[in-house]
C-alpha cells in the first residue's frame, strides 16, 4: 500500500435517514422518497427494499402496497437534505485536514500521515460522531487510491461483525478483494467501457488491474488507464481534482398543475434561470449558450407538443438580470397558444472561467457593478435562505411549482417549522 490514504464516507439512504432523523416512529420501518411532482421512489431505506419497492417505482402504481405495508411515504424536502448534508460535512471536517465533499451525500477524506493509527477503529470513530451530531448513519470505506476507497465503501455491508466498515488492510487483501468484483462495479467505468471491457476477457477489477496497460490504453482510453492505476494503488487524482467544473448547467422541473399563460411561463423560466445562474457562479464560470424548452404532459389529454429553441451570446456572462432576458426572448419564439404546458427547463452551456473569456468588439462583458451586484445577491440569499432576494420577473405566487403532498417540514431553517417537544 502506498503513503496515501483515503476514506469515502458515505451517508445511508440519506433522504431517508434525513426523514428519520425528525420522524422517530419511521426508525426501523419502510421509508421511501418521492422525486419531483411526487411521481416516482427516489430513496429507500433498506426496510422498502426488503418488502420490494424497487427504485423508480411509480408512485401511483404503488401507492396501495405502500397503504397496506406501512410505508413512510415523503415528498422530497431539498431544503432539508441540503441543510442535513452541510452538518454531515462539517461533521466530518473534524476528522482530517483535508477533505473533498463529493455530492450530497458523500466526501472523501484523506488520511494521509494516519498510517499509525488502527484505520477500523478511527472509521468507527467516525461513524459514531457522524450519528451523535447528525443522527444519520454513515459507512466507511479506506484504501489507497480513491477508486478502492470507494469499492471499499460498497463492500462495507459485506462483514457481519463490522457493518458499515471496511478497510483494504494491504496489496493481499486488495487482490483477493478484486478478484471476485465485477468491473461494472468500478467507480468511473460507465457502461460503455465495461462493456469494451468484457469484450476483451477483462470480467474483474483484478483482471483489469493485471492487464496489459498498452491494452487498456487502446481499450478504454486514458480513463481506463487512471481506474488500473488506481486498482494497483497508485493514486491519479488529487484530492482536490475530484470535481471538474461543470460543462452546461441544467434547471428543469414540472409543474404542480397545466400552464396555459406565457406569463406563467416567463416566472418559470426566470426562477430556472436564477438558480442555475447561482451554480454558475459558484463556480466562477460565464456561459454564451442559453437555450429553453416546453412541453406539455405525456400522459395529458388533448394536444401534445414539445417546443425549444437557443441563442449563442457573443460575450459571455453570469448575470442573472442579463441570462433571463435571453431566455424571455427564446420563450417568446417558441410559445404557442392552446397548449396546457406541464415543464419546461434551460440549459445554460459554452461554459468557461471567468478568469479566461475572449471580449467581443461588438458586445460589452458584464461590468464591476454587474458583478457586484450579484454578489451581493448570493451572500443575502446565503444568509437569509435561498430566494430571499430575486429578480422581480421570478413572481411570488409560485403558482408553478411542483406538487409535495407529503413534504415533511423545514426543521432546520426556518423557525417557524422547529420540532416541537412535548
Amino acid at each position: 500500500m502506498s503513503q496515501k490514504i483515503f476514506a469515502l464516507v458515505d451517508c445511508n439512504s440519506f433522504y431517508a435517514s434525513c426523514e428519520r432523523v425528525f420522524n422517530t416512529k419511521a426508525k426501523g420501518k419502510p421509508v421511501i422518497v418521492l422525486s419531483n411532482n411526487d411521481g416516482c421512489a427516489i430513496a429507500r431505506s433498506e426496510e422498502a427494499k426488503a418488502i420490494g419497492i424497487s427504485m423508480g417505482a411509480p408512485y401511483f402504481q404503488i401507492k396501495q402496497f405502500c397503504k397496506d405495508n406501512k410505508v413512510f411515504v415523503f415528498s422530497s424536502n431539498y431544503t432539508l437534505y441540503g441543510d442535513m448534508s452541510k452538518r454531515v460535512m462539517q461533521s466530518l471536517s473534524q476528522f482530517t485536514p483535508e477533505m473533498q465533499v463529493y455530492s450530497i451525500d458523500e466526501a472523501f477524506l484523506s488520511l494521509e500521515g494516519f498510517s499509525g493509527k488502527n484505520l477500523i477503529e478511527y472509521a468507527e470513530e467516525i461513524r459514531r460522531a457522524v450519528m451523535r451530531e447528525t443522527g444519520i448513519p454513515v459507512s466507511v470505506g479506506i484504501g489507497s487510491t480513491k477508486v478502492l476507497a470507494k469499492i471499499a465503501n460498497r463492500l462495507t455491508k459485506k462483514i457481519p461483525q463490522r457493518p458499515g466498515v471496511f478497510v483494504f488492510e494491504n496489496q493481499a487483501h486488495v487482490e483477493e478483494t478484486l478478484k471476485n468484483y465485477p468491473v461494472e462495479g468500478i467507480w468511473g467505468m460507465a457502461r460503455m467501457l465495461a462493456a469494451r471491457a468484457r469484450e476483451n476477457n477483462i470480467t474483474t477489477a483484478l483482471e483489469l488491474a493485471r492487464a496489459n496497460p498498452s491494452l487498456v490504453l487502446k481499450v478504454l482510453h486514458i480513463n481506463g488507464r487512471r481506474i488500473q492505476d488506481e486498482l494497483n494503488g497508485r493514486s491519479c487524482v488529487d484530492i482536490h481534482d475530484l470535481r471538474a467544473p461543470k460543462k452546461h448547467i441544467m434547471s428543469t422541473r414540472s409543474f404542480g398543475r397545466a400552464v396555459h399563460d406565457i406569463s406563467e411561463l416567463r416566472e418559470a423560466v426566470a426562477n430556472h434561470i436564477t438558480s442555475a445562474s447561482e451554480k454558475l457562479r459558484n463556480q466562477k464560470s460565464i456561459a454564451q449558450y442559453v437555450s429553453v424548452f416546453i412541453r406539455t404532459g405525456r400522459h395529458s389529454k388533448g394536444p401534445s407538443t414539445l417546443k425549444s429553441g437557443y441563442k449563442t451570446l457573443l460575450t459571455g456572462t453570469a448575470a442573472t438580470n442579463k441570462l433571463i432576458q435571453q431566455a424571455f426572448l427564446i420563450l417568446d419564439e417558441i410559445y404557442e397558444k392552446g397548449y396546457a404546458y406541464k415543464k419546461c427547463g434551460i440549459s445554460l452551456g459554452s461554459l468557461s472561467s471567468q478568469e479566461q473569456f475572449q471580449t467581443d468588439l461588438f458586445s460589452a462583458p458584464d461590468s464591476n457593478k454587474d458583478d457586484k451586484k450579484m454578489q451581493l445577491m448570493d451572500q443575502i440569499n446565503s444568509l437569509h435562505g435561498k430566494g430571499s432576494i430575486k429578480m422581480a420577473a421570478c413572481g411570488t405566487d409560485k403558482f408553478w411549482e411542483m406538487l409535495s403532498q407529503m413534504k415533511s417540514k423545514a426543521f432546520t431553517t426556518s423557525w417557524n417549522e422547529l420540532l416541537e417537544v412535548d
